[in-house]
């Protein structure tokens, strides 16, 4: 940065040796982060300032999976409707494109990521863009051109404006050699899936562009994730989701994992207030970039015990998917989330029965119990 020291330099001695007697507001030259991009020599910049008081501009990227939309909805009733935006590939429905600005935004095109950055003053960008366990095992060029390529390309974004990156990681970044019960934040990962490659691949770089260009990247791991208001994604844990669908709908549900399967879960509030609470953590509360965090572990046979309170009559069976039992046998079966709590005070809010009761409260179950009695 020689050239823009020098510019600033020299800039500020002239205003200093002005004879005139006007009083001179001298606004501060901002460096730029550097990044392994190269910036165009053209380049204009319009520097913006803000103050600590102001909100975030915040950038949600593959906004119309599990956590996009809903995450959007905390952010907004906290920082403001337009300040945060929402961004897919997809078409979204009216009520999701009525309630907050929503825009197209492909994370393989550097260019138009880099001008929605640019022109919409984003501060803070959460990456949600990522094939799935199942589905990224079924197309891996796919999966490995989404969940590495572009993230390098948000990277790459990030260190340039000097943003603060979230980017979620996940229990699949953990293998079958790893402790399984519990699973520490620091140990061995060597998992089997892409989808699990990807997410060690995207700790590790954002920890680098942390120390090496002082990106501000923050990462939790996230366990299997249950929201009423979505559809299964291709998840290896989906089945936890999937169950309180057919339970409503048939009465009947075949699950494609063993029914002693043991993986850690959370209710999706639980995720979006521990995303928020870790990227309005101070910097020097974080003693580290990436964090398990975890509400509770249970099994599709104690979770179909647990619906089975509210859906007498629901039929459970086991027809096991060989590809997603081997993913699952791969995974922690207990997460340890004690950094997290120290750190930055986390704590979740639900556990199994009230997570079960959550969800049927949602999903309409009653109407159902009705028609069937």
């Amino acid at each position: 940065m020689p050239i823009v020291k020098n510019v600033s330099r020299a800039v500020s001695q002239l205003l200093q040796s002005s004879g005139c007697g006007c009083g001179i507001s001298i606004v501060p030259v901002r460096c730029i982060g550097v990044s392994p991009r190269q910036v165009a020599s053209d380049a204009s910049f319009h520097s913006v300032s803000f103050s600590e008081s102001d909100h975030p501009r915040v950038l949600i990227t593959g906004g119309l999976g599990q956590l996009g939309v809903g995450l959007a909805k905390l952010l907004r009733k906290r920082f403001g409707k337009n300040n945060v935006i929402l961004s897919d590939i997809r078409k979204p429905a009216d009520h999701v494109f009525y309630s907050g600005p929503f825009i197209y935004a492909d994370i393989l095109d550097y260019k138009n990521l880099r001008e929605i950055v640019v022109n919409n003053r984003i501060t803070w960008l959460f990456h949600y863009s990522a094939l799935l366990s199942a589905v990224g095992e079924a197309n891996v060029p796919l999966a490995r051109a989404v969940n590495i390529t572009g993230l390098h390309n948000v990277l790459d974004i990030a260190a340039e404006h000097n943003l603060r990156l979230f980017v979620p990681s996940t229990i699949g970044a953990f293998g079958p050699t790893s402790p399984r019960d519990p699973t520490p934040d620091l140990c061995i990962q060597r998992p089997r899936t892409i989808y699990g490659v990807s997410k060690v691949h995207a700790e590790l770089m954002g920890e680098y562009y942390h120390y090496r260009y002082g990106l501000d990247f923050r990462c939790l791991r996230y366990p299997g994730i249950i929201s009423a208001d979505s559809q299964p994604g291709g998840g290896t844990t989906d089945y936890a989701v999937q169950i309180f669908h057919d339970a409503i709908k048939t009465g009947k549900f075949q699950c494609n994992l063993k029914p002693d399967t043991r993986l850690p879960m959370m209710y999706i509030d639980d995720c979006l207030k521990a995303t928020l609470e870790v990227m309005e953590a101070p910097a020097e509360a974080l003693s580290m970039r990436t964090y398990n965090i975890s509400a509770m572990s249970f099994t599709p046979e104690e979770l179909a015990q647990e619906v089975q309170k509210h859906v007498p009559e629901l039929q459970v069976t086991y027809n096991v998917d060989e590809v997603r039992q081997a993913i699952a046998d791969s995974w922690p079966m207990n997460f340890d989330d004690r950094n997290a709590r120290r750190d930055w005070g986390w704590k979740h809010d639900y556990d199994l029965p009230e997570l079960v009761t959550t969800m049927f409260s949602f999903l309409g179950s009653d109407s159902r119990i009705a028609q069937a009695n």
